[in-house]
């Protein structure tokens, strides 16, 4: 009998648990859910931290602070803000949208790298306009007689006064010229030139990579100037400075073995055909793949 009783019991065992986890659920989730008040951005999804960066690269792009950037993305959490933000406009990329849209990340991801703010903006002065006046009327400098009135228009005769007369300068309004601003600005249109093309041999690299340094005329590296990279009818199009860490002017492309590339940069229309990724040998006389980098720099 004592059997029979105890497994009578354990239907009523699990019906109640099962009630009671019900009970649970229903006042959890709709008679007092939880409600988070003032919570870290570092709980976020990642799909929302991604968000997230979007607004505080949006946000920079508008004000340049610099620090205040740097401490809304440590509420990320993130264990390398920089790589985070180059690694999510690389995504963006990839997923087919715009460069004007992840340009603002890759910005804040160079200047964080820098330190200092790269892209200040600048003010347009204003020219003062004067406003055109009559022509001055110089007087002469010879003396001047005068005579007195005839005696037909006044009964009174006046004396007759010598006097010089004071010649008048005319006043000329000085135009404000504007003073250039200190933000150096390259010239429109001015093309990429090819002006170095070296062999880079890394011992123990297991891939063949093509390189890219972009500088200005003042040899400063340039961001977010894109690239074109066409083989056997295929073609990659990617941008300098997702990489901030290497350089703000840096990007790079793996190249397969025994294919033949060109190279185009977009602005300028630089064009370099015929690149094939070269093979280097360590000390031991065994070959291994080795990497090309092509610099451009701006007259």
């Amino acid at each position: 009998m004592s059997r029979l009783s105890n497994r009578s019991f354990i239907p009523q065992i699990i019906l109640a648990l099962l009630a009671g986890l019900g009970l649970g659920l229903v006042y959890s989730w709709f008679l007092s859910p939880v409600t988070y008040v003032d919570a870290s951005p570092s709980i976020l999804r990642a799909d929302f931290k991604d968000q997230y960066r979007i607004v505080i690269a949006a946000s920079y792009t508008s004000t340049h602070n610099l620090d205040r950037a740097r401490v809304r993305l440590e509420l990320l959490g993130d264990l390398d803000p920089i790589a985070e933000l180059s690694a999510q406009a690389q995504r963006m990329l990839a997923a087919g949208e715009p460069f004007e849209k992840a340009r603002p990340l890759a910005e804040l991801a160079t200047d964080l790298n820098q330190g200092f703010v790269s892209n200040i903006p600048t003010t347009t002065p204003f020219t003062v306009l004067n406003t055109p006046q009559d022509d001055p009327i110089i007087l002469s400098t010879e003396t001047q007689v005068v005579e007195t009135a005839s005696a037909e228009e006044s009964p009174t005769p006046f004396p007759t006064v010598l006097f010089e007369q004071t010649p008048i300068t005319p006043v000329v309004a000085e135009t404000t010229t504007p003073r250039p601003t200190f933000t150096p600005m390259p010239k429109p249109g001015a093309p990429f030139a090819l002006v170095g093309q070296d062999t880079v041999c890394t011992p123990g690299s297991q891939q063949s990579l093509l390189q890219f340094t972009l500088m200005d005329s003042r040899r400063k590296q340039v961001a977010g100037i894109e690239i074109i990279v066409t083989w056997n009818q295929s073609e990659d199009r990617f941008f300098t400075g997702f990489k901030p860490e290497l350089g703000n002017g840096y990007a790079d492309f793996v190249m397969e073995t025994d294919t033949v590339y060109s190279v185009r940069v977009v602005a300028g229309g630089s064009f370099v055909p015929n690149i094939t990724a070269p093979t280097c040998t360590d000390p031991n006389g065994v070959n291994y793949p080795g990497s090309l980098l092509l610099t451009f720099q701006r007259p």
